[in-house]
């Protein structure tokens, strides 16, 4: 998990939204992966590869 945005390195999202994934619904993981290429070009690429597809 990067410390200063409490983002996992590997996947971007939040401990929270890792643990909730697979109880969420179609739209809100889209929300989600909404989210994912603003905090990826947050983080830097550096910490990351490239995104999956679906998770």
């Amino acid at each position: 998990m990067d410390q200063a945005t409490g983002w996992c390195q590997g996947c971007a999202r939040t401990l929270p939204e890792i643990a909730a994934w697979a109880g969420l619904d179609e739209a809100d993981k889209r929300r989600v992966w909404a989210l994912l290429p603003e905090r990826r070009r947050q983080m830097g690429a550096r910490f990351l590869g490239p995104m999956p597809e679906a998770m």
